[in-house]
Order: structure tokens, then sequence, then C-alpha cells
């Protein structure tokens, strides 16, 4: 029996005074008179659990928000995009300026049923991560399949997608449909794509004959792509058979743009039609996705723009340092930058206080640009005999005309 059902027995049944019930069950002599008025308003129902949840909320999102969010899943779902927490926390910000954290959505989208558990995952925690240090360091390779629908609406005929990825920020270089991929077009593909982004340092495929023919048995001798690729002194990494996580990047995004592609309501029927829903897709995802796998959640452009290209062989040895570090603006909006053991103070401006950057340095050349966006924020020449480099504006606060 529960102490409130002794309690109303004791003073409704034994008719015991008040003062006895408190001392003798060591309840409090408020609450024994409002369960008592309860008892003789409710009956019985007066003995049931009770919600302790608070009548107001003033800290809950707004229901604005919430139907944002809820918006936001629905939209990048339907366009088959990523609508994890991350990323719908990243439109948040950067298009509706609003602010919430990840736990928050998480919350929001499991409590309207718009997530599905998935426990067979494993954990991120348990994932061996590398990346390569500059955007053209490494270009990764590979191609899948995907079949068009047929006139009657039926399964149409197999193609075959080819792509080139940059390792350091995974931007999708190059992403074209072709019938077949065969050794030519690898070599072509590769051609466009060193003509509209430069030279890589290296690439990284799997051990396909399009790629490599050095399972081939020597016959033949090197195909169209290594007979390139050493006429550019471009280092050639291949992974080792039966390892498919070697090239796990170009594997991974080639699910992107499929189940991009499997979304659309309707479904291309030629190449040229496939072609053009895949360059859609990719502009979208170079400049307009966050990605979950970058620093400050940034877009594959901004990450392949922030820092100096690799280049391949000796072109990357000479007699300019490059180095890239990343700081974040102090709340006087100044970075810190030591050269030749002498620390200088680089002002970025209040307006940019707490701010992470990227600082690619070309001996005295410095760029800050910011981290998540990509925007430069300064470009300067430093002076070595000066310890504050200013901004070059006049001091104070900005005139109002000027605002």
């Amino acid at each position: 029996m529960s102490k409130a059902r002794l309690v109303i027995t004791a003073i409704t049944v034994e008719k015991r005074s008040v003062a006895e019930v408190v001392a003798e069950y060591g309840v409090a002599r408020s609450w024994l008179y409002e369960l008592l008025a309860r008892w003789r308003a409710e009956g019985e129902a007066a003995f049931e659990p009770r919600s302790r949840r608070p009548k107001t909320s003033p800290r809950a999102t707004p229901a604005a928000t919430v139907e944002l969010v809820l918006a936001l899943r629905k939209q990048l779902t339907e366009q088959g995009l990523d609508a994890g927490a991350d990323t719908i926390g990243w439109h948040l910000l950067h298009h509706h300026d609003t602010v919430l954290s990840r736990a928050t959505i998480h919350r929001i989208l499991t409590r309207h049923a718009a997530v599905v558990p998935d426990p067979g995952k494993r954990p991120r925690s348990s994932y061996l991560r590398f990346a390569a240090e500059q955007p053209n360091e490494c270009w990764q390779s590979d191609f899948t399949h995907y079949r068009l629908a047929a006139p009657s609406g039926r399964p149409g005929a197999d193609v075959e997608i080819i792509s080139w990825l940059d390792d350091h920020s995974r931007y999708a270089l190059h992403v074209t449909a072709h019938p077949r991929i065969t050794g030519t077009i690898v070599t072509s593909s590769f051609r466009e794509t060193v003509a509209l982004q430069g030279i890589p340092a290296s690439t990284l495929t799997d051990n396909g004959m399009v790629y490599t023919t050095r399972f081939s048995g020597g016959k033949g001798g090197r195909n169209g792509l290594e007979t390139e690729l050493r006429r550019l002194n471009i280092t050639q990494k291949n992974s080792r058979p039966n390892h498919p996580t070697t090239c796990g990047k170009v594997e991974r995004f080639q699910q992107t743009p499929k189940k991009s592609l499997r979304a659309q309501p309707v479904q291309p029927a030629t190449i040229t039609e496939l072609q053009a829903l895949l360059d859609a897709f990719v502009d979208e995802y170079n400049h307009r996705r966050p990605h979950r796998s970058l620093p400050h959640r940034a877009t594959p452009a901004t990450a392949y723009t922030a820092r100096p290209k690799a280049t391949p062989g000796t072109d990357r040895t000479g007699e300019v340092h490059h180095r890239v570090r990343t700081d974040r603006v102090d709340d006087t909006g100044v970075v810190t930058l030591r050269v030749n053991g002498r620390l200088h103070h680089i002002g970025i401006g209040r307006t940019h206080a707490r701010t992470h950057v990227l600082l690619p340095i070309q001996d005295l050349h410095i760029r800050v640009v910011d981290a998540a966006t990509g925007k430069l924020l300064r470009d300067l020449i430093l002076d070595p005999t000066k310890d504050y480099q200013p901004t070059g504006k006049p001091p104070g606060p900005v005139p109002k005309r000027n605002r």
C-alpha cells in the first residue's frame, strides 16, 4: 500500500489527527492537506502517479523551428541527399540563421518518427581514417553501374558511371555516364579533369584492367592511363586485390549519386538524361551540401579551394615554402603567425572574432580563409619588420553612413 493511501486511511478511517499522521509518516503538513483535498475531489484517482512535467517550458524549441527541421528532413530525403542531424544543422545555420545542437535536432526527428533505427551500423569511433593533406595530392577513381528506364516503364539498358574524386576534399572532379567504361574512356576522362583542375601528384584506383595492366601477365604493356601518368610524372597507386576499403572514399561516394538518382520521380531513359541529372547532383554536392567528414562541415568546394594544390614529382619542391595552418581568430580580431622565429599578429577584424580559419602560406604571402564557408578574409604580404600587420582600415567604429 502506498504512503498516500496509508495517510488517507489514517485520517478518514482511523480518525487520527493531522499532527499525529504528520509525525508518524514524516510527511509535510501542506502535502497532506493537498492530498486530502485531491482525494475528496477525485476519489481513487488521487492515488495514481502524476506527471512532473512543468506546465511551461520557456527554453523549449519553438514550434516554427521544429517544423523547419522536419521540412528540411523531408526536402533533403526526397532529393536523395543526406538528411542527418549534422546536415540539417548546417542548413539551419547557413540558410536560416538558426542554431540548434546535433542532439536537439536528433531528438526532434526521433520524437516525430523521422528516424529509422539502424543498430547494425558500426560506430564511427571504430573507423580508421586517412586523407591527403593537400588538394590534388591524390585522386581516387572507380566506376559503377546504373540501369536506365525503358519506355515501357520496365528496367532498360545497363550503363556505367565513372568518377574522379579528390582524396583531400572529397570534391567530385569528374562524373560521367557511358555505355561501357573502357581504357580509352578512363584516359580521356582523366585528361579532361587535368585540363580543368590541374595535374595531381598521385592517383589511387583498384586493379581493374582499365586502370592498370600489372596483373595481365605482362601482355600488351602499359595501358593508356598508365602511359599518361608516366608522361606527367604522376605516382600511380593501386589497392591490393580484395581490399576495396583502400579506395573507400570513392567507393562510398558512388552510393550518394545513385541514391539521388533513385529518388527522382522520373527515371532517365537515355544517357543524355542521366548525364543531366548527374551534372545537377555534382553541382549540389560540391557547392551546397555540407560534408560530415570535413572540418566544420565545409562543402567539398570550400575544402578544395582553401589550400594550395599539390603537383607531381619535383614540381612540388622549390624555393617557395608552402604550409597550411589552422587557427581561430581571437576576441580582438587577430590571428598570430610565427615567421623566421618571430611571432607576428595579423589583423582580421573584430567582426570575425572566434571564426575558425585556414592560413595557406607561401613564404610571406598569406591568405586567411574562413574554414566553414571558404570566404577569403585577408590576403597580404607579411612585413617581417613589423609585429602587427594592420588591416589598412581606419581605426574606430564604422561610420553609420558606410554601414
